[in-house]
């Protein structure tokens, strides 16, 4: 196995998702009332520690690591799902 020993990398948390603005419609309600959902939060980026790890071979070649954006709101007063988070592991001592 190739030893290397230092990796640059792009890394990027997720972006949240958008709000839904909508207003309820009921038969006999004049003014319904605002009902749209919060977007969901994006996903988080974790570096962890791995002592069976000892190179960044990993890295060398795959720079890009982005975690997934959250679900926009919609109506109903439906929330946005949250992205999925991604964990990157290192060497101990990076």
């Amino acid at each position: 196995m190739k030893f290397v020993d230092e990796a640059f990398i792009d890394i990027a948390a997720g972006d949240g998702g958008n709000g839904c603005v909508s207003f309820r419609h009921e038969k006999y309600k004049e003014f319904g009332g605002p009902n749209g959902g919060d977007g969901g939060r994006g996903g988080h980026v974790f570096a962890v520690a791995d002592p069976n790890l000892n190179t960044l071979v990993d890295y060398r070649y795959s720079r890009r690591h982005e975690a997934k954006r959250g679900q926009h709101g919609m109506g109903s007063d439906m929330f946005g799902h949250a992205g999925d988070d991604i964990t990157l592991k290192m060497p101990v001592g990076t």
